[in-house]
């Protein structure tokens, strides 16, 4: 049924069909290699307003590599073939490594990676260069990590609650900003995550680099469209939410709820993509050539077809057995990785955590159930201890027996600004007489204010024995730990006392870490360490 040519690197099927099938099998295999991650990205893309966009991505892409197929060739040669197979190898490490440690971000982006060589594989080099900002283009159906999410989030909604703030007064209105809630004397509104800006942003930051891409100017004016998608959609956002103030100051709350505070969402998405366009036809105003608004982004007449060659004909060579191969054994190591358990350690619930420290008298806290919601933690403990001669102190810590699937600690450093608290200092802080799992604690040190109160911080992050005071670190232990302990359980533990007026901060630091001396010893029991008597499954 088929016959080696002289060319021992090409494999001639004398019926395009079986070729053709071979291609088709190698996709579906692939598609099944990829099944859970796939699936896992299309629900976020129903279910996270901001990512809703994500389903044209990948139709988009599909569109610009069909319209230019003409330049395509398939490759004949197995050399021709290795810079893909070296690209496609390089998605599968990947995408196994992301997931021993279940973080789908990683096997999402390794989806893409393998997408490249796959597509490299079939037209080489010179194909990858035909493909390269259409496959690029891919990078904006993967959603963020929640906790580059949550941060990013955390810092538009101050920027956005400032500039809106402003508009408010250039309206001769007087309003006070604490964080995020705009004070407007009989009304107060609260900007939350929903209104940070990010469900303008990504799909308008999609949309400027497609723009950007079928434009027609040099370079340096196509990053530019590409890059102000952030400026416009803070500024509008800004703008927005300073209009919903002034509307909410003269009629009501109403005009802050339901269908009316959804349309002024999509009126500036409009407004935001009217100016996108302003933009390109400034600059091309500006080289010259005063291209009229509906022919900003046309589409290339050599990409349309008008181009007098035939459709690539479908060939393979000996590196589809190797393309198989490497799918083969990614799909394998899949299935293995999917049974695999998370270990997770015994400890003591927090519900038993002691109320009394030394001399110190402690009294119980609890959360809301929205920020529980939110936070999605395993167990928690709150208590407000006391001691007549030194004053009080708060003890949070937060703890997740697994931070697989975006569940993972909250950071204190994006959450402070939220709650109107201003930080005037931050830093670390070694502290060598006090030690947790046989190591010295070095803790994050904050001081806080807002309305003329201060307040010291000390926080950090208790991760499988060790004490982190980086955000970002935690994420690499993270990643490394479930790999190499199939462990993700850990714990944030956050200390906060009151600063007098005419306090020293070295005494409200004394008071603090003398405390944490009588705090450490417990630690243990409700923290596991690296090492652990028993684990339950």
């Amino acid at each position: 049924m088929t016959s080696l040519s002289k060319d021992n690197s090409l494999i001639q099927l004398k019926k395009p069909p079986y070729i053709l099938s071979v291609w088709i099998f190698a996709l579906l295999l692939f598609g099944f290699t990829f099944k859970n991650s796939l699936e896992e990205m299309a629900t976020v893309w129903i279910n996270v307003e901001e990512y809703g966009h994500g389903f044209f991505i990948p139709v988009i892409s599909i569109y610009l590599l069909w319209i230019r197929r003409r330049e395509l060739k398939f490759v004949e040669q197995y050399k021709e073939s290795l810079p893909g197979l070296s690209i496609v190898i390089v998605g599968l490490i990947l995408f196994v490594l992301g997931g021993l440690a279940t973080l789908k971000t990683i096997e999402q982006y390794a989806f893409i990676i393998t997408v490249t060589g796959f597509f490299t594989v079939a037209f080489g080099l010179p194909g990858l260069r035909v493909g390269a900002i259409p496959l690029l283009f891919l990078i904006f159906m993967v959603p963020f990590p929640p906790f580059i999410l949550n941060n990013l989030s955390s810092k538009l909604q101050l920027i956005s609650s400032w500039l809106g703030v402003e508009f408010i007064r250039a309206c001769d209105i007087m309003v006070y900003l604490e964080g995020n809630v705009i004070d407007l004397g009989g009304y107060k509104l609260q900007v939350v995550d929903a209104c940070s800006g990010l469900r303008y942003l990504f799909p308008l930051a999609s949309l400027s680099f497609l723009c950007a891409y079928l434009f027609r100017g040099p370079f340096w004016q196509k990053t530019l469209i590409f890059l102000s998608s952030a400026p416009l959609t803070i500024f509008m956002n800004s703008f927005r939410i300073g209009v919903i103030g002034i509307m909410v100051d003269n009629w009501g709350t109403k005009m802050a709820e339901g269908f009316l505070h959804e349309f002024e969402g999509w009126i500036i998405f409009l407004i935001c993509m009217a100016l996108l366009f302003i933009e390109m036809w400034l600059f091309s105003w500006i080289s010259g050539k005063k291209v009229p608004l509906t022919e900003l982004v046309l589409i290339p007449s050599e990409w349309s077809g008008n181009i007098k060659q035939a459709d690539p004909e479908i060939k393979f060579n000996k590196s589809v057995f190797m393309l198989l191969l490497l799918l083969f054994s990614a799909a394998i190591a899949s299935h293995y990785i999917q049974g695999r358990e998370d270990i997770i350690p015994a400890r003591k619930a927090f519900l038993n955590f002691p109320l009394h420290l030394g001399k110190w008298q402690g009294r119980n806290d609890y959360l809301s159930q929205t920020y529980l919601n939110d936070m999605k933690l395993t167990d928690y403990v709150i208590i407000n201890y006391t001691q007549p001669e030194s004053g009080s102190i708060n003890f949070y810590s937060a703890y997740y027996q697994s931070q697989r699937k975006g569940v993972s600690v909250h950071s204190p450093k994006g959450c402070i600004p939220g709650d109107g608290w201003q930080i005037t200092q931050f830093g670390q802080r070694n502290i060598p007489d006090i030690k947790l799992d046989n190591n010295v604690l070095q803790v994050n040190r904050a001081v806080i204010e807002k309305s003329g109160s201060r307040q010291l911080v000390y926080y950090w992050f208790q991760q499988r024995g060790r004490t982190i005071t980086n955000e970002y670190l935690v994420k690499w232990y993270l990643f490394y730990d479930a790999i190499a302990m199939n462990r993700t359980d850990g714990s944030l533990i956050r200390l906060v006392t009151s600063v007098g007026e005419a306090e020293d901060l070295e005494v409200a630091d004394q008071r603090l870490q003398s405390f944490m001396k009588d705090l450490m010893p417990e630690m243990p029991d409700y923290i596991p360490g690296k090492l652990f008597a028993e684990h339950i499954n």
